[in-house]
């Protein structure tokens, strides 16, 4: 990068820039967030859609108590991803592959590569350990910015569940007699689906897109923001946990018992691959299974019962705001999906006006914009779905692998506006979420024009 440049910044970063002022001016806490999209619907449901507030009120609760499991699921991934993104031994890889860099084009890179891949483990893993990494690599390599670090590795999570086999809708509607399967009318494979050549293209140009927009983000050196000015790493650092006393009573003895943790271990991998063995691995590969696997590699990441439980105790701050707002964001969903309610309305308008060409970029537009306000590609495809379904049938030529595409990717697209996902990832480096919704908001942008640019010309040419 030329000295002009970094006195400067680059013109990305200054445009880059625009976006951080409104988030330091306008953007709440996630919270106050979450209550403000509640407002708008509430008034939006009255004056567009004619609902009386007692059918809100009822569709508020209603949606609010449905999510109670989910939000305790949600939590529980979150704790136990954590954990075992901050054991000492997943600390002695980062570490390992922090110091092969010494770059920040290696660094950003690294990073972004890294919060591809392990997207596609598991999205609650890849939000704990990327930023993980990224203060690993910041503490080795001089110029990083690192807000635009922790986005940028928050924005390879929730692209890399766009080619994730185990993303809901994928993994659902790849599941014979599923809800999804009967909303479509038809199982499809993650062949058909997630892995068919326009979903893989467009992937390829985004995660592509996306490491060159890091890249050339630059700031000059007077608005570079490292490491230490912003970010705290008590909240990181790798404990084993482990008694290293001497054990002379009986309960001791059993509190540090390694076997007891083995079995348990043990137990939950038989279990999985009985599972992958008797069902298959698709059918199996639901969010339980995925918890508990994790559940199960902190058996023997943490040996000791004791030093198991005390490395969750200290991943549960993590979910708290997720635990606690996820209900709230049933809430919206519950208002919108009343009969006639605010998401059909917007889902309807939009698909109306569309052709076989242009369905999937109005599919991506209606999914990014419901999914604003209800966080959950589950739910948002219970009430979106049979709309698709119904466009794709209508319109002649129209291709439903291609739609079905288009709204996962607008349902991830405008999680990088909505913060409800990225608060576990903030809490790990303690951080605010003004600190970088304005360049989430920057790569949401970027990933807006080049998804409706490929899902209109991609298809010409496949």
């Amino acid at each position: 990068m030329s000295t002009k440049a970094r006195t400067k910044g680059t013109p990305l970063w200054n445009l880059s820039k625009k976006f951080n002022f409104a988030a330091e001016k306008i953007i709440p806490d996630s919270f106050v967030f979450c209550v403000i999209l509640m407002i708008i619907v509430i008034v939006l449901s009255l004056i567009l859609c004619g609902k009386t507030p007692i059918e809100l009120l009822n569709g508020w609760w209603n949606g609010l108590s449905s999510q109670f499991t989910l939000a305790f699921q949600m939590g529980l991934m979150v704790i136990v991803c954590a954990t075992c993104a901050r054991s000492p031994q997943v600390a002695k890889l980062l570490n390992g592959l922090a110091k092969l860099v010494n770059s920040r084009t290696a660094a950003l890179i690294v990073l972004m590569l890294f919060g591809y891949v392990s997207s596609m483990l598991n999205w609650a893993f890849c939000t704990i350990v990327t930023p993980i990494l990224a203060m690993q690599l910041a503490k080795r390599v001089k110029g990083l910015h690192f807000p635009m670090m922790v986005a940028g590795g928050y924005s390879c999570m929730i692209l890399g569940q766009c080619l994730g086999p185990s993303a809901t809708l994928y993994s659902t509607l790849a599941t014979e007699g599923s809800s999804y399967a009967t909303i479509v009318g038809q199982t499809m494979t993650v062949a058909e689906t997630c892995y068919n050549p326009m979903n893989i293209i467009l992937f390829s140009v985004l995660a592509v897109c996306f490491i060159l927009l890091v890249l050339f983000t630059q700031p000059s050196d007077a608005e570079l923001v490292e490491l230490g000015a912003i970010a705290t790493e008590a909240d990181a650092i790798p404990q084993d946990y482990q008694n290293r006393e001497k054990t002379t009573t009986p309960a001791e003895k059993m509190n540090t018992c390694k076997p007891i943790m083995w079995l348990v271990g043990a137990m939950i991998f038989f279990y999985i691959i009985y599972s992958f063995v008797t069902k298959g691995f698709l059918p199996s590969l639901n969010m339980n299974l995925v918890i508990f696997m994790f559940v199960g590699i902190n058996c023997f990441l943490f040996p000791q019962p004791h030093s198991w439980i005390e490395a969750h105790k200290d991943s549960m701050h993590l979910a708290t705001d997720v635990m606690l707002q996820f209900p709230f964001y049933g809430a919206i969903m519950g208002m919108m999906y009343l009969e006639g309610g605010l998401g059909s309305v917007l889902v309807e308008a939009i698909v109306s006006v569309a052709n076989a060409q242009t369905l999937p970029i109005f599919t991506f537009i209606s999914a990014c914009l419901v999914n604003l306000f209800v966080p959950s590609q589950g739910g948002q495809f219970t009430v979106q779905g049979p709309l698709i379904v119904e466009a794709v049938n209508r319109i002649e030529g129209a291709s439903m692998a291609n739609c079905l595409n288009a709204f996962v990717y607008g349902d991830e697209c405008t999680n990088l506006l909505q913060p409800l996902y990225v608060i576990p990832a903030l809490a790990v480096v303690g951080m605010k979420l003004k600190d970088v919704w304005g360049f989430m908001a920057f790569i949401c942008m970027f990933w807006f024009v080049i998804a409706c640019l490929g899902l209109y010309f991609i298809p010409m040419f496949i």
